[in-house]
């Protein structure tokens, strides 16, 4: 193969996310040509409902795999946060980048150095939502849809007095000079594999071509958080996150989730070999399942 196709959503964000992956393989294969095919996805054109009322995460990548599995495509590249749990078994991922920043950030007005409290916070996931009343209970949220560049018009318009998105996501747009405050891990948990870079391709597809690029340690921790959160799932219909570390082999794994009535927030934690990753995962889903979530 002399030459490959990488499909990626259109969206700013979505093709310097692509750029970088065609880069990094370039260097590793001068021999091939990396060209980039962009897609308009479901996700990206229907802004007026938040994602849970049309279908979920899914929208983002209908169109991407669809391309994939008529041939029109060699190799996806995703935000892995913004995968399904559940893949098609003939288009797997093949590889997983090495994690970028996976905290969430507040963003506030263009040129505000003070957070207007009285006007709404905006973001459309509960995730957030929820974590972010608990340490500022005074607050009130609202859903906003959109590419980043999108939330950040609405924002600067005067619509929200704040923004919570992702720093990954603002770092590779070259725009952190918009981040007003880090919150950690423990004060917002963040979406299972927020930061990290997911690459799809058909079942053929030879692996070994991404030795070099892809992650092995962020690829245990996306299986561990991935786990949890899929577990979860399928006995709790409230918002769930999860975020986990490695350290001398030992995965940290540390999960939320919320009362069916969202008014209380649960979290706890597992350890072990990461090559259990995945069991880790499931494991800590349910002993949660069993302290308390209602199925």
């Amino acid at each position: 193969m002399n030459h490959m196709v990488i499909a990626s959503r259109q969206s700013k964000l979505a093709l310097i996310q692509a750029e970088q992956v065609r880069l990094a393989l370039s260097a590793l294969h001068p021999e091939i040509s990396f060209e980039i095919k962009t897609y308009k996805t479901t996700g990206d054109m229907i802004l007026n409902v938040t994602l849970d009322k049309i279908g979920g995460k899914g929208l983002f990548v209908k169109e991407l795999e669809s391309a994939l599995l008529r041939g029109d495509a060699d190799l996806l590249v995703h935000s892995f946060k913004d995968m399904p749990m559940e893949t098609m078994g003939e288009i797997p991922v093949v590889g997983v980048t090495k994690r970028q920043d996976e905290r969430d950030v507040l963003v506030l007005p263009k040129g505000q150095k003070d957070w207007d409290k009285t006007k709404p916070v905006g973001t459309s996931s509960k995730r957030r939502s929820l974590q972010l009343k608990r340490l500022y209970p005074e607050i009130e949220t609202l859903p906003v849809r959109g590419n980043v560049i999108t939330r950040l018009q609405k924002l600067d318009s005067g619509e929200f007095g704040a923004l919570v998105l992702a720093a990954a996501g603002l770092k590779r747009l070259g725009l952190e000079n918009r981040i007003s405050r880090y919150f950690s891990v423990e004060e917002i948990l963040p979406s299972a594999c927020q930061g990290a870079l997911a690459l799809q391709a058909r079942r053929d597809f030879d692996k070994s071509l991404l030795e070099g690029l892809h992650d092995e340690d962020t690829f245990y921790i996306s299986m561990a958080e991935r786990a949890f959160v899929s577990s979860l799932d399928g006995g709790c219909s409230s918002p769930v996150a999860a975020h986990a570390v490695i350290e001398n082999s030992l995965i940290k794994l540390r999960g939320l989730y919320v009362s069916p009535d969202e008014t209380k927030l649960f979290y706890d934690h597992i350890e072990g070999e990461k090559e259990k990753a995945a069991e880790l995962g499931e494991s800590l889903a349910q002993r949660m399942k069993e302290g308390g979530c209602v199925v």
